[in-house]
């Protein structure tokens, strides 16, 4: 079994610059108890179905790791990089991404209510099928992230990008954008009754997709760029 130690905070068992393997991350998951794991290597570890709840994952490797319908309620996920990681059907209420690299990461069908990421990398992850109530995003990229029929209602969008997603039927009502980016992202039967987009770069505004922010706010400057359009000047 992979050593491990109690943690300064007296909260969590600590592993700490290992590798161990499911049998070895299986058994302490039995144990009922949270364990934070610090400086680990879990490439291609299979860690599908097991329950971590509460557990913390800090400075690990987690390229490919494979967390298919794991419980990681009250996770946290700091300093991680976990490209190409698969979270499919993953129960992830209230958990945290914080400061971590999770590009082309499978989230498909899993649990994100009261999720939060802050300040991640999400670029070209696959966020179909998710349940989204109060999931939080902050200072993150989800360039050419899948996210259809997503749920924003409401939202403090801070410094997204969502340059090139694929945001069809999004829910953006009354959402408030504060320097993101929607350039080139799949707009199609989205919704923004009540979104205030003047913090938003549109990439461009062109009279034919301005028709898809009806019902949103915008500044003068972008008004400004459809009336160019049409060939008139705002003096």
């Amino acid at each position: 079994m992979t050593p491990h130690v109690f943690c300064p905070d007296f909260s969590h068992h600590c592993l700490n610059g290992t590798s161990p393997s499911r049998a070895e991350l299986a058994n302490l998951a039995v144990k009922g108890r949270p364990y934070k794991l610090n400086g680990c290597r879990l490439e291609n570890t299979d860690l599908s179905n097991l329950n971590l709840t509460g557990w913390l994952f800090q400075d690990c490797l987690l390229k490919a790791t494979d967390f298919t319908s794991a419980v990681l309620e009250h996770s946290l996920f700091k300093s991680c990089r976990g490209a190409y990681a698969n979270f499919t059907a993953a129960y992830l209420l209230e958990a945290h991404f914080i400061d971590s690299d999770f590009n082309n990461t499978n989230f498909v069908g899993a649990m994100l209510s009261e999720a939060s990421f802050t300040g991640c990398k999400l670029t070209g992850a696959d966020l179909t099928r998710v349940k989204t109530t109060g999931t939080l995003f902050k200072d993150t990229t989800l360039s050419a992230a899948r996210l259809p029929r997503f749920s924003f209602r409401k939202a403090q969008l801070q410094n997204i990008d969502f340059s090139f997603a694929d945001l069809f039927e999004c829910d953006f009502r009354e959402a408030d954008f504060d320097d993101c980016r929607l350039s080139e992202a799949n707009l199609v039967d989205a919704k923004f009754d009540g979104a205030d987009l003047r913090g938003a770069d549109l990439g461009g505004l062109r009279l034919n997709d301005a028709r898809r922010f009806k019902g949103a706010i915008i500044s003068k400057s972008q008004a400004s760029e459809i009336l160019a359009e049409m060939g008139l000047k705002v003096l």
